[in-house]
């Protein structure tokens, strides 16, 4: 209960229809994915709050958002982790990139959106991160970024339309799918060389 409360206290302080194009910020209401172009959308809101409630960012957390889009997740993020915390976003399309930049709330200082390397997944030159945060579907559950999970850290990952719960301990990795939902993504763009499927 406390988590959701944060949650929407976080949707609250940083609207959704900040991070539209001018074309749909009346459309901010609507619980549905909405296209900011270059084939990349904005998330539903439900399934936004879904995600970030699963994740349980804490304040001072170190986070990686995999997928930024138009910034609207990694300034989510930000609130979160308040300004104790860092906040890394992560987006392959240079377009993209730039709005996201934009669109961040200037008082973030401590969130940044970053071009996505093709040849990379994530941002391994900011490893470990206690939190990661991925909008776009993985296909299968990528190894590259539980590599860049601190100890005590978690993922959530959609995978092939399951959404996915990864926690790290001292003993390796523990994966759990959340049953009852399907997820809509877009694909998550893949290194060179990897599968997008299993």
């Amino acid at each position: 209960m406390l988590e959701h409360r944060r949650v929407m206290a976080a949707m609250a302080a940083v609207p959704r229809k900040n991070f539209l194009p001018p074309s749909l910020r009346a459309d901010a209401g609507r619980d549905e994915p909405l296209p900011i172009g270059y084939g990349a959308t904005n998330s539903q809101p439900w399934t936004v709050r879904f995600m970030l409630e699963l994740l349980h960012v804490e304040p001072g957390n170190k986070v990686l958002d995999v997928g930024a889009g138009s910034g609207w997740t990694t300034a989510l993020l930000a609130h979160l982790t308040g300004h104790t915390g860092a906040v890394v976003g992560v987006e392959i399309v240079p377009e993209l990139v730039e709005q996201g930049r934009a669109n961040t709330p200037p008082e973030f200082t401590w969130a940044h959106i970053e071009q996505a390397d093709p040849h990379v997944l994530g941002s391994p030159s900011g490893e470990p991160y206690d939190r990661i945060l991925v909008s776009a579907d993985a296909g299968m559950i990528p190894v590259e970024l539980e590599d860049q999970m601190a100890v005590g850290g978690r993922m959530v990952v959609p995978a092939d339309g399951v959404m996915w719960i990864i926690d790290r301990d001292h003993e390796g990795f523990h994966r759990e799918p959340v049953f009852g939902y399907r997820f809509g993504f877009v694909p998550l763009v893949q290194p060179a060389g990897r599968p997008s499927s299993a």
